[in-house]
């Protein structure tokens, strides 16, 4: 049963709510459906969670995340991550001042509050290593010295699913600090006409035109002050674990979810719940966004990898296996 004092103490979701609608408005003048992948996007930006963004070229991925960044008015930098890039090119590098004659740290492109990381998998494992501390700690040590990042600090990087020459693949490590793997597939017959037709009156040329800013920074942090603040009952969160166990159990999967994977899928349904205007969690919020939390956490066994078998589809068996709180 939901106590009096806990409904009592139940955020207000109806500005965050307004906010979202906008935000989705505003994309929605440059991309034309993609709406899953979207609605994803800004429920990490609300669950405090950086993504992982695949598919195949011109699906326009790099394209949303320079949208998303215009959205939020925040300070954006775009990586583009090549074999030769070094993790110093990344972070920051010492730099010599002659008039001080000291050497100073100055900060990489990494400095930034959204930070898009275009083909994330094409530079070597020492590059995608620097990541490391950042995404999961929010700051940067060099030198024994510790640089935090700005509020709020958001990864969006993009991967290429179909080239395998010349990329690296990137380790479980790199791939758990991602709250989403978002995977973006081919857009439907009349949402290409009107991608041509967008792109003829050059909307997706200068977007920047077309686009305005929704959210500063101190919103963003309060709207995730918002999310923290969401009801879930005890029976929904076992459900959670529930669901993050039988991967560790399964015979089709060689390595399960992580405790991790089950902080993140209550921080994103909760992003979910008060995405869709609701103070409190449901089961159909965890199951929404079980898949983008946990498909790239998951290695099936050789033998599920030859039968053709993919994360998707083992997670949608574990949806059905477990039972639904009620």
């Amino acid at each position: 049963m939901i106590d009096q004092e806990n409904i009592e103490q139940r955020p207000d979701v109806g500005r965050l709510n307004n906010a979202v609608a906008r935000l989705k408005e505003e994309i929605a003048k440059v991309i034309v459906g993609q709406e899953l992948m979207i609605e994803l996007l800004l429920a990490a930006i609300l669950a405090d969670g950086h993504v992982l963004i695949e598919g195949v070229p011109g699906v326009a991925k790099t394209l949303t995340a320079k949208l998303l960044a215009r959205c939020i008015d925040v300070p954006f930098n775009r990586i583009q991550f090549t074999p030769d890039l070094m993790p110093s090119d990344v972070i920051g590098t010492s730099v010599f001042n002659p008039q001080s004659t000291n050497f100073s740290f100055r900060k990489g492109p990494i400095f930034s509050s959204v930070v898009l990381i275009d083909e994330i998998n094409r530079s070597p494992a020492k590059t995608q290593a620097a990541l490391f501390e950042v995404m999961e700690e929010k700051q940067i040590t060099y030198d024994g010295v510790t640089y935090p990042m700005p509020t709020p600090f958001l990864v969006l990087a993009t991967q290429n699913p179909v080239e395998q020459e010349g990329t690296y693949r990137l380790p479980e490590a790199q791939l758990d600090r991602f709250l989403f793997k978002v995977e973006v597939n081919y857009p439907t017959l009349e949402q290409e006409v009107q991608i041509l037709q967008y792109s003829h009156s050059g909307k997706t040329t200068h977007f920047s035109n077309e686009v305005n800013p929704v959210l500063s920074a101190a919103e963003v942090q309060e709207f995730r002050n918002v999310v923290n603040s969401i009801f879930i009952e005890q029976k929904v969160m076992r459900y959670i674990a529930e669901l993050v166990h039988e991967t560790r159990n399964n015979k089709s999967i060689y390595l399960g979810g992580s405790p991790r994977a089950s902080v993140a899928v209550l921080r994103s349904a909760k992003a979910m719940a008060a995405m869709s205007g609701r103070d409190f969690v449901t089961p159909d919020d965890v199951i929404k966004v079980l898949p983008a939390v946990l498909r790239h956490r998951l290695l099936l066994t050789p033998e599920k990898e030859m039968e053709g078998g993919t994360p998707d589809e083992v997670i949608a068996a574990i949806i059905k296996k477990i039972e639904v709180p009620r």
